[in-house]
């Protein structure tokens, strides 16, 4: 086809064996779809196409993606708001007439088989990515999930267990539940075993209010999942490059607030010895 139509927030290039969606950089424009830029679909990735009145004089093109197709509407797992669902468009009602055009070409060139999707067929975000959620940082530079907690926000439990390191390989999935609703986090998932409430789980970022946004911490939770998926493609990691070296000075606050915990009696002296030595080794 090689036409496009653009629409409120994005722009749809059709394309023989894709769709490639250039989503606007505005203040109106919703911040996960900025974060996203722009979003190759490949017409095996969808299972239909819709057209629907929309709000105010709108029209809403909207593409079905495959189950098993996209790693970010996997992650997401139906929690996304309609207004973030990036297989939307949403166009003026005068443009009615060529929306229905293209829905009908697109589904001239879908397969009859639209069932899930045998492996992910839409590109993960790009790493690597990082976020800040309430009691830590998360990196993922393709290989390895980091941890690294906060203090001010990181439960005893965390603080015991110490920053984390996961490499793909460890991993069976990712679990997101998003930071709009209350009791939101992150959390890496590691066989059948069930799981302890996240803010005392050292496999997961708890999300707050301004905390882990979805625009950040969505698009890494699609990036782990993605990778997780697809673990022949994750080359080994070193020893070294799995450990880095760490900051004398964050070294030392780090004691500072272990000591903070001892006193208040949150960790036995036993814990604090070894703690201690685990952090004095990092240096």
């Amino acid at each position: 086809m090689g036409d496009v139509l653009a629409g409120f927030h994005a722009a749809w290039e059709f394309e023989s064996d894709s769709v490639l969606i250039r989503y606007e950089r505005g203040i109106r424009t919703p911040k996960l779809f900025q974060a996203l830029g722009e979003r190759r679909i490949p017409l095996d990735a969808l299972a239909g196409v819709t057209l629907t009145p929309g709000r105010r004089g709108t029209v809403v093109l909207r593409a079905e993606p495959r189950p098993g197709a996209d790693p970010l509407m996997e992650a997401a797992a139906d929690q996304l708001k309609e207004s973030c669902d990036p297989y939307r468009l949403v166009l003026p009602a005068d443009k009615e007439t060529l929306a229905e055009y293209y829905a009908d070409e697109l589904r001239a060139r879908l397969k009859q088989d639209s069932g899930e999707a045998e492996r992910f067929l839409v590109p993960a975000p790009e790493v690597p990515l990082q976020f800040k959620a309430y009691d830590g940082k998360a990196s993922f530079d393709g290989r390895t999930v980091r941890f690294r907690w906060f203090w001010t926000g990181a439960s005893s439990a965390k603080w015991k267990a110490g920053d984390q390191s996961f490499a793909v390989s460890e991993l069976s999935g990712v679990e997101w539940r998003s930071p709009e609703v209350l009791e939101g986090y992150l959390r890496l998932l590691r066989g059948e075993s069930a799981p302890v409430q996240a803010d005392q789980d050292p496999a997961a970022v708890v999300f707050g209010l301004g905390y882990g946004p979805v625009h950040e911490s969505l698009p890494f939770a699609a990036a782990v999942l993605a990778a997780v998926r697809d673990r022949s493609a994750v080359p080994a990691v070193s020893a070294a490059a799995a450990s880095p070296r760490r900051d004398p000075a964050d070294i030392a606050e780090r004691i500072r607030h272990l000591g903070e915990l001892h006193q208040a009696g949150l960790v036995t002296d036993e814990e604090f010895s070894v703690k201690k030595a685990e952090l004095l080794a990092e240096l």
